[in-house]
Order: structure tokens, then C-alpha cells, then sequence
């Protein structure tokens, strides 16, 4: 868990501006679409390095994508 506590984010809703589905923001972010629907439905915390992978890909800062 990133910092030891659950998250909330904004991954499904700038995934959804962008206009990807979730296998296709898997594809994009190297992961399968489960790995997606669980950080999406608050299920799972992704590892510090995802974190990093998914807000380059969506170009903002950690802090704006995960809040504790």
C-alpha cells in the first residue's frame, strides 16, 4: 500500500476523459484489467512504480491522481 493507508483516486474518471476503456488503458500502462478495475474500485493500491507509471500517463502529479 502506498503510504500504509487506502486510497482513494481519480484513475477511472481521467481514464474515462481520455476515452479509454480499461483493457485499453491496461494495455497502455503494462497491467492486466483487473489489476485496473481493483485501483479503480479502491481495491487495491498500486505499487509506488505504478503510481509513477500512471501519472506520467496521464501527465499530473501523484498527489492529484491518489488521495489519502
Amino acid at each position: 500500500m502506498l503510504g500504509g493507508a487506502f486510497l482513494e483516486n481519480r484513475v477511472e474518471q481521467l481514464r474515462k476523459e481520455r476515452g479509454l476503456n480499461q483493457e485499453e488503458f491496461a494495455k497502455a500502462i503494462r497491467v492486466s484489467r483487473q489489476t485496473v478495475s481493483s485501483i479503480e474500485n479502491g481495491k487495491y493500491n498500486p505499487s509506488l512504480e505504478l503510481a509513477f507509471i500512471i501519472s506520467d500517463f496521464f501527465k499530473k502529479p501523484i498527489e492529484e491522481i491518489f488521495i489519502r
